[in-house]
């Protein structure tokens, strides 16, 4: 039988050391406002996946975390975020890439699931899409913050792409020379940025859903897609879990992580916690990430193999964590 609801939530898998306490402290409370507005949704008996569309808007409404306000910028110098949102029950599911002017781009892929024939819609169509059903809209600067200018300036003048899960945890001093540059898809990296967000719910019904919602690396290509709005890669919800992950893209979706904790969960029999930590440690090949994840009967789950992981979970008999490293 179900144990109630549980809910999890990410603000970005891969996190510098070195990283300010201030800057750690304003994450925790972030992650525990996010709990805390989930919690209350839940037990004010809303489904699921109202539930990880309101948490993640909340997320992509601060600039703190890397998706909506606050995203990493292209190579332009524009922000393209995406998202993605799936509900467990039918599988039904709406994914968004390459939104320039939504608001909450994790509430237009809720209307690409609910209002369109299709599961994904990108760039201008996606934008169009926005405008026909009346999301709210605001000027591409709107989501660009000084820090993020700064960082790009500093990722151009290193010609890198920036991705933060790389961070050594050790010989943070002398990496440079004797180590040789750190490399992600044999291109060496050079900076760091904020990663994505995402939530995990299943409600008192024992309906799952999950949402992951992303600004992209900073300095990316234009028109680059990442995993977080691909469905099975990014984030993934059926009937005996959620799950939404964060990290190296490119792979996460080599992996298709998310759909594999539930593969393994099926096939394999395994728990919630033992399918995280096996997909974790043998499906990422070199590769960095983290996730969370919940179960239908009320389990919460995550697990990471980066420096640390932005998280914070909650179940409905009184467990909460907010932590940021191991």
């Amino acid at each position: 039988m179900g144990r109630g609801w549980a809910i999890a939530v990410h603000g970005g898998a891969g996190v510098d050391p070195n990283l300010s306490q201030e800057r750690q402290e304003l994450a925790k409370q972030l992650l525990t406002r996010c709990l805390n507005l989930g919690i209350s949704a839940l037990r004010s008996s809303l489904s699921a996946i109202d539930v990880v569309e309101l948490v993640v808007r909340e997320l992509e409404t601060d600039p703190i975390f890397n998706s909506g306000r606050g995203s990493a910028l292209t190579a332009k110098g524009t922000v393209e975020m995406e998202a993605s949102i799936m509900d467990g029950p039918k599988r039904r599911c709406g994914a968004v890439s390459g939104v320039s002017t939504v608001k909450n781009p994790v509430s237009l892929a809720r209307l690409v699931m609910e209002k369109s024939p299709h599961s994904y819609l990108a760039f201008s169509g996606a934008e169009d899409f926005a405008k026909q059903q009346g999301v709210e809209m605001v000027d591409n600067g709107y989501f660009i913050t000084e820090d993020n200018v700064g960082m790009l300036k500093l990722a151009k003048e290193a010609n890198a792409i920036v991705f933060d899960y790389r961070m050594p945890t050790v010989g943070l001093e002398t990496c440079s020379a004797e180590v040789g540059p750190i490399l992600m898809n044999g291109l060496s990296i050079s900076i760091y940025a904020p990663e994505t967000v995402g939530c995990v719910v299943v409600d008192n019904e024992g309906r799952c859903a999950a949402a992951t919602s992303t600004g992209g690396l900073m300095n990316k290509m234009t028109g680059r897609i990442g995993d977080s709005p691909l469905i099975g890669a990014g984030t993934y919800a059926c009937d005996i879990c959620a799950v939404s992950c964060t990290g190296e893209g490119e792979a996460i979706i080599r992996g298709t992580l998310a759909r594999d904790v539930a593969a393994v969960m099926e096939y394999k029999g395994l728990g919630l916690q033992d399918a995280v930590d096996f997909v974790v440690k043998e499906r990422l090949d070199e590769g960095m990430a983290g996730m969370i994840a919940v179960s239908k009967i009320g389990e919460v789950a995550y697990g990471f193999n980066t420096t640390g992981m932005f998280r914070g979970c909650a179940t409905e008999d009184g467990y909460m964590e907010v932590g940021i490293w191991e």
